[in-house]
């Protein structure tokens, strides 16, 4: 985010503001409820592990990882500390596990719609100015980066929660098993998806489905 502004050539000051104050909000706004709603539905499920740890809140320094937050500021992808559960709780393990996983991303393409359907609104009354045009790109951009980039099925990502529920025990069990194995596999897939950009891809198309989607009722307003 900040890194390519600043790699890019010629500084576009409201691009390079935008980006920033975006990246703040999704640190402080959108990563706390992201862990939150993962608490949240692990708690339903009868763990009470996330609420004895104060994980079951929206104060964002109960989440922050200041590693992942300066990744979210410079690159646009990042992460926060992840929610603990103990899955032996669960009535249904392997199902239980799979909706926590799938809560955070969940949650960020909520947060993405509720910004795009904000914004869609505003720009029939008004004429936003570009700064603004900008934040609501970058802050609902960034929301759909990390529910793509959380589904990847690697440890520690979500993904990997919900790859849990469609393996065979002993297939998953034994990829767990090797852990640092696949900590290397996280880092060769992350490699691949950035040269050849297809976590780009797949965002951006998601994005715009979303962005069509929600700004459809607003195309028949006069």
């Amino acid at each position: 985010m900040l890194l390519d502004a600043l790699l890019g050539g010629s500084l576009n000051w409201n691009y390079l503001l935008a980006g920033v104050l975006s990246s703040l909000a999704v640190i402080f706004f959108t990563l706390p409820l992201h862990e939150w709603a993962h608490a949240f539905v692990a708690t339903k499920f009868g763990d009470p592990t996330p609420k004895y740890q104060g994980r079951l809140s929206i104060n964002p320094f109960k989440h922050i990882d200041y590693i992942g937050a300066l990744m979210i500021i410079f690159v646009g992808i990042g992460w926060a500390k992840p929610v603990n559960v103990d899955m032996r709780y669960f009535k249904n393990p392997k199902r239980d596990m799979a909706l926590v996983g799938a809560a955070g991303p969940v949650m960020n393409l909520l947060v993405a719609v509720v910004l795009l359907f904000i914004y869609n609104l505003l720009n029939v009354f008004l004429t936003l100015p570009l700064i603004i045009t900008y934040i609501f790109y970058f802050f609902s951009y960034i929301n759909v980066s990390l529910a793509i980039f959380n589904l990847i099925p690697v440890p520690p990502f979500d993904g990997s929660r919900i790859l849990n529920c469609i393996l065979p025990d002993r297939i998953y069990y034994k990829l767990m098993q090797n852990e640092q194995m696949m900590y290397i596999i996280l880092f060769v897939v992350l490699i691949f998806l950035n040269r050849t950009g297809i976590l780009s891809f797949i965002t951006s198309n998601v994005y715009s489905f979303l962005n069509f989607i929600v700004s459809l009722p607003f195309r028949f307003l006069p």
